[in-house]
């Protein structure tokens, strides 16, 4: 059974979500503020977190930071407003996903098992045989789900860790924006998947490579997508 914290101040939207997650077999913790969703974390063992972004006391973009300090576990975050600008804010700060207020409960829970799939198994991407793939300095063990860069570990969510996998499975291999949505968040894109990717992306950078801004490894091929090279100049 899988453990699902359910965050937000609206309490019949926690009562709704906890109807249908209870129905689907998971255990739901419910938290009305960004600190009663910390304290949760802290005693249960979470497996996902759903953080609505608007709340008092402390809102669900503090909450992700400070979530995000301790623990990689999937977030999905709920908000009212359907701006690009409050969608990427949400995946700056860490969440892996986003639904948009009013939502269907049936898209959320689809959103959760796909994002639990993610988080314990990653095995939706195609096997790579070995399991362990160096290129560069940067080597991904798909037993442990590790990565290193020249020896040292990183630590990355369950999305990016997958969009590495994927792209180091087939490095040089240019894929779409929307062929790595399709590929990774397993459906088609709500909403701009340009935007989803590539502040995935830019994370990937900020941890994998020395100069983010000139990377050696994550490169873009304007107009089509993002390749792995050999970090060869």
């Amino acid at each position: 059974m899988y453990n699902i914290l359910v965050c937000d101040d609206d309490h019949d939207i926690v009562s709704a979500l906890t109807i249908y997650l209870n129905a689907e077999g998971y255990q739901v913790f419910p938290a009305y503020t960004g600190q009663e969703a910390l304290e949760v974390l802290k005693r249960e063992p979470i497996h996902l977190c759903l953080m609505d972004i608007m709340m008092p006391a402390m809102d669900g973009i503090a909450a992700t930071v400070k979530l995000r300090q301790v623990s990689n576990i999937p977030v999905i975050l709920l908000t009212a407003k359907s701006e690009d600008t409050d969608k990427v804010l949400g995946l700056n700060i860490g969440a892996d996903d986003y639904v948009t207020k009013p939502f269907n409960p049936l898209e959320v829970v689809a959103r959760v098992k796909s994002q639990l799939r993610r988080y314990t198994m990653l095995g939706a991407l195609p096997a790579q045989k070995p399991s362990t793939i160096t290129i560069g300095g940067i080597t991904l063990d798909d037993d442990s789900k590790t990565v290193t860069v020249d020896g040292e570990p990183v630590n990355l969510t369950p999305i990016e860790y997958n969009i590495l996998h994927l792209l180091m499975q087939n490095p040089g291999k240019v894929y779409s924006s929307a062929k790595i949505y399709a590929l990774v968040w397993e459906g088609a894109a709500y909403g701009s998947s340009d935007s989803t990717v590539a502040v995935h992306i830019r994370h990937l950078r900020e941890k994998i490579e020395i100069n983010p801004a000139e990377p050696r490894y994550l490169k873009v091929v304007w107009g089509q997508g993002y390749k792995f090279s050999d970090g060869n100049p």
